[in-house]
């Protein structure tokens, strides 16, 4: 204890509270293997072991730093550094970390890259990836763990390894909230502390991240959104954590960094995965039959005038045409007629259907919230327009909106149209649809997405 007080004095530090859970700390465990195997097929992982070995001691320093209560002795830690330029880096539930090179040369200390460390490592002690996860609780352990991995990277690796839609997203894993943002970085700051770290670093480097224009900054920040006033609260909570002779420049950061800078260029994430062929299509052929690995090709019968009723776990009960099929996507529901969905590109995409999920709402504001969900599709779809008018209506009695927008499908190249409707359910939480059908024929899906919209009942 008192090698301990000499090290860092913690005085009136805020108490980090873990969200509820309904995952045990061993599935945890399960669903961060499945998901870095998911990874590792498809980041370029450096195989360095100066790097490696730099970041694996920055790391356990940092698990070692863990307070008591936050232990999980089932957990797994490993921590691998992949070789692209953007900064960036992400931890899965149960141990896995990844750090991007470009997180390592962007940092002027080891403090620095502790600091975005210990954010990531917070989120695994406190469990966040499964607390989210937690509400899709109609869906196996297995069938998340892709999904939350796509929402944990986010950017263009969460869009290839999710395989959610062509909208790159898996509802209710799409990122972090604020919330949890900001008690990963409260956490986090203690945990540097502990660890003989200034936690100013982490302010520091969030800083330099929010200054990074272009490819850089951004993905990180869309992955990780800013709880508000970041840097001044992080500044405030380090002020009562007191470290003397914090890690700063050291030796290994010195050598790592020059190490780095005499190996080649860091491609950028899109340059690697196009240098690693994958972004050719997954599909077996370009017939129709709409099984997920046919490229879809957008002839498709109309939509039956009878209906089937779905029931979707505890979140709704809706009703669909019933010539048209469910499909699993994460943690949300697409429906689609046979000839309408498919793989494309690794991913799955429909030319007409309806997809429906789940998102938080951390404005509580259900036309902001709904101007950030239609932000995030269009990160992944360049093609799309801004929405019309909101116009207001009522799903199953809850506040709803609705307005439509262009796009280009990423199959056909054909112009369609999306109707979103959004409906805010309270606590925070936005239940979603989208419709999707070319321009030529939105008129006669208009009515039929309505009709789907209309017929839904929520459940709990």
């Amino acid at each position: 204890m008192a090698v301990a007080l000499s090290t860092v004095l913690l005085t009136a530090q805020t108490r980090i509270i873990p969200p509820d859970n309904k995952y045990t700390p061993a599935q945890d465990v399960q669903l961060g293997r499945e998901a870095a195997v998911e990874a590792e097929k498809q980041l370029p992982v450096m195989r360095d072991d100066s790097v490696t070995s730099y970041v694996e001691d920055i790391g356990q320093r940092l698990v070692n730093a863990v307070p008591p209560e936050l232990r999980h002795p089932e957990f797994r830690y490993s921590f691998k550094v992949v070789n692209v330029r953007e900064i960036n880096a992400f931890a899965l539930p149960g141990g896995p970390m990844y750090v991007n090179r470009g997180m390592i040369e962007a940092a002027k200390t080891e403090g620095e890259i502790a600091g975005v460390m210990a954010h990531e490592l917070s989120h695994v002690v406190l469990r966040h990836g499964t607390a989210q996860a937690s509400k899709a609780t109609k869906y196996e352990v297995g069938q998340v763990a892709g999904a939350i991995l796509g929402s944990i990277i986010g950017g263009g690796w969460g869009q290839v390894i999710s395989a959610g839609t062509q909208f790159g997203i898996g509802a209710a894993f799409m990122r972090f909230s604020r919330e949890f943002e900001h008690d990963a970085d409260i956490q986090g700051t203690q945990i540097m502390a502990r660890a003989g770290y200034d936690p100013r670093d982490m302010a520091n480097m969030f800083r330099t991240i929010e200054k990074q224009g272009g490819s850089n900054g951004p993905q990180w920040l869309s992955d990780h959104p800013n709880p508000g006033n970041r840097y001044d609260y992080i500044t405030k909570e380090a002020q009562m954590l007191r470290v003397s002779n914090p890690i700063g420049v050291t030796r290994g950061f010195d050598q790592v960094q020059a190490h780095l800078r005499s190996l080649p260029r860091a491609p950028t994430t899109e340059e690697a995965t196009k240098n690693a062929g994958r972004r050719t299509s997954t599909g077996t052929g370009t017939g129709t039959s709409g099984r997920a690995g046919d490229v879809p090709t957008g002839r498709v019968a109309p939509p039956s005038s009878r209906y089937m009723t779905y029931d979707e776990g505890n979140l709704f009960r809706v009703s669909v045409p019933s010539n048209w099929q469910e499909l699993q996507n994460g943690g949300d529901v697409t429906f689609a007629p046979s000839g309408g969905y498919g793989t494309y590109n690794g991913q799955t995409v429909y030319t007409h259907g309806i997809q429906i999920g789940l998102t938080r709402n951390e404005s509580h504001d259900l036309q902001t919230a709904t101007d950030e969900l239609i932000n995030g599709f269009a990160q992944s779809n360049p093609d799309m327009g801004r929405p019309s008018r909101y116009e207001q209506i009522s799903v199953n009695g809850h506040r709803s909106l609705r307005t439509t927008m262009s796009n280009r499908n990423e199959v056909t190249r054909n112009p369609e149209t999306i109707q979103l409707v959004t409906t805010d359910l309270g606590n925070g939480d936005v239940l979603f649809s989208i419709g999707v059908a070319p321009n030529d024929e939105f008129n006669s899906y208009r009515g039929v997405f309505n009709k789907i919209v209309s017929s839904m009942r929520l459940t709990n």
